[in-house]
């Protein structure tokens, strides 16, 4: 067997087949904790296995109709297929990895019950011999195509920006940083998916080999970063799981309205040893502790997280974020100028902040300088 023979189309058709599968099995034995919110986890796992399943039998019916005339343009077909049907998936899956329920189940269901009715349409007037007919079924395919795409991102746009605020109003910290895999793999995915639309209108269809090629590298990278993720996926579904319970239970929210109200009615008391509980709090640097969600804040002051927001927006006009953060940049500045031989870096970790460039950013919006600047003019810098 030629080495030309191994990079026929065909061939890459049958490296699809067995990537896509190892990769479905791949994922499909990976086990899950069973913790009490990692069911959507698990969920979306299933989804993407059974996008690379859709792919593999795709490819793999690809393969088995080799004999067909022109067959790098039914290849070039049967591509835009498994990119329109594993896209369409993906996007499910980490959209609502994001924020579950995002999508409806039966709108996506719909999508791909209509993907798959294009698919045989579009495949149908490919053997019909009807060049204008396929032709003009291929053009409102891909039509389609871009405008499924166009809405995905769009959708997910939306989804992550929710995400991200559903973060920072669990963890107080700025965690966008340890979700943005989710973005940078979804935009490989849809220019990936979008790059096909190159290789259906060019004259010469043996180019859509390379294509193919680059296609079961971005599946074998996907998997991966995918699977890094399931072994570290607390991070969202505590932020999720607690918004599930604390945001959307009816049940929840009548206990939520009873418990303000109590505390209301305790005023000024409640708040007196609030205050205390505070003031011993800062003077321990407590606040340069990270990865803390609210509630774990709120018992180490020996309160609630309810008492706790309406202390700092009622009596202080400001939220416990912000004023954390003011602490932190203020023992930063300290910092800076007492010990110039630690690094930026370590002085960012030990005031509380796990991620520089935040870092960086709110110090500079706060104090109108870099860190660097703060410390070169010694905490004199011309603004």
């Amino acid at each position: 067997m030629s080495f030309s023979y191994l990079l026929d189309t065909q061939f890459f058709q049958l490296y699809g087949l067995i990537v896509a599968s190892t990769l479905a099995l791949i994922l499909l034995l990976i086990r899950i904790p069973k913790t009490e919110y990692a069911g959507k986890l698990a969920r979306s796992k299933y989804t993407v296995a059974t996008s690379y399943l859709i792919g593999a039998f795709i490819f793999g019916y690809a393969f088995y109709n080799a004999e067909t005339p022109h067959y790098e343009e039914f290849s070039t077909i049967t591509m835009l297929i498994v990119v329109a049907f594993i896209s369409i998936i993906i996007s499910f899956s980490l959209i609502n990895l994001l924020m579950p329920r995002f999508i409806d189940g039966g709108k996506f269901l719909v999508s791909i019950f209509l993907v798959f009715v294009a698919s045989v349409i579009l495949v149908e007037s490919f053997f019909s011999g009807n060049t204008r007919l396929h032709r003009t079924t291929l053009y409102v395919g891909v039509a389609l195509f871009v405008i499924q795409s166009c809405s995905l991102i769009v959708i997910f746009n939306r989804a992550y920006k929710r995400s991200i605020k559903l973060l920072e109003k669990y963890y107080d910290e700025d965690e966008e940083h340890k979700i943005k895999w989710i973005r940078f793999c979804y935009i490989l995915t849809m220019l990936t998916a979008m790059f096909i639309l190159v290789y259906v209108f060019l004259p010469d269809r043996n180019y859509i080999r390379l294509y193919m090629f680059f296609y079961i590298l971005f599946m074998i990278y996907f998997a991966g970063n995918y699977i890094s993720f399931l072994g570290s996926h607390k991070l969202l579904l505590d932020a999720v799981g607690h918004f599930a319970l604390s945001e959307q239970s009816p049940l929840f929210q009548k206990k939520k309205k009873s418990a303000s109200a109590r505390q209301a009615g305790k005023g000024n008391e409640s708040f007196s040893a609030l205050e205390k509980s505070i003031e011993k709090w800062v003077r321990e640097k407590r606040f340069r502790e990270y990865d803390k969600s609210r509630e774990e804040t709120a018992k180490e002051l020996g309160t609630t997280k309810e008492t706790l927001q309406m202390y700092f927006s009622d009596k202080l006009g400001i939220d416990f974020r912000s004023w954390r953060t003011d602490l932190r940049i203020k023992e930063a500045k300290e910092m800076l100028l007492r010990h110039k031989d630690y690094s930026i870096n370590y002085i960012s970790e030990a005031v509380g902040f796990s991620d520089r460039s935040n870092f960086h950013r709110q110090f500079t919006k706060s104090v109108g300088c870099s860190p660097k600047e703060w410390r070169d003019s010694d905490g004199h810098p011309v603004l």
